[in-house]
């Protein structure tokens, strides 16, 4: 397992780095404001589908929810982006003994109040506009052994360029009730894909 590093000067250089690109690449950034308590960690559950995915969500974690990054990657991504990891990447190798490292590691970071951990639970990439979402099962056992100390927020983000040149990702958060005792992975994915199925909706709906 390939954990986070921390060295200011290098993590300053790439944040400064990841706020640039984002704002230069995109005409907007757009997302709605929710409450966060200030007392608890977030685990923030997220869509997977493009390069973009992990810096768009660090954006908005430094606009909005103001924790700790941290995200779970897949070990060969680390290994490839090596600065990742000084921006909170921890790795996952899918279906490998040390797959419980990581999750043990998420379980650590989430009793932290300040910390936040982004996962993206159908673990690989697929279109923007999918219909419906498979969760890894590795999720629920994150949420489950983090107890109550963690808050949980959905997050869907769809991006079109409409009338700009540069394409506006529309980021739809929503924060969910506490976690119900005994809820199981297909509970979480049924929430999050009605959360996703409202945000998809509300998109289709936009014209200028």
């Amino acid at each position: 397992m390939i954990y986070p590093q921390k060295n200011k000067l290098i993590k300053w250089f790439f944040h400064n780095y990841v706020m640039r690109i984002v704002a230069q690449n995109f005409e907007q950034v757009k997302f709605n404001d929710i409450p966060v308590d200030r007392s608890k960690s977030v685990l923030l559950i997220a869509n997977h589908f493009s390069w973009w995915d992990g810096f768009l969500m660090y954006y908005i974690n430094h606009q909005l929810l103001k924790k700790q990054f941290h995200v779970m990657v897949l070990e060969e991504t680390v290994k490839k982006i090596g600065f990742f990891k000084y921006l909170g990447a921890f790795s996952v190798s899918k279906g490998s003994r040390d797959a419980i490292k990581s999750i043990n590691y998420a379980v650590e970071l989430l009793k932290e109040p300040d910390s936040l951990v982004l996962i993206f639970p159908q673990g690989e990439l697929h279109s923007n506009f999918v219909d419906a979402m498979a969760f890894e099962k590795g999720i629920i056992r994150i949420a489950e052994r983090s107890g109550a100390k963690h808050q949980i927020i959905f997050s869907a983000t769809f991006v079109e360029n409409l009338q700009y040149k540069k394409p506006t990702a529309s980021v739809y958060l929503k924060t969910i009730a506490e976690q119900k005792s005994g809820a199981d992975v297909i509970d979480l994915q049924q929430a999050y894909q009605e959360h996703y199925n409202d945000a998809l909706a509300q998109q289709t709906k936009l014209t200028v």
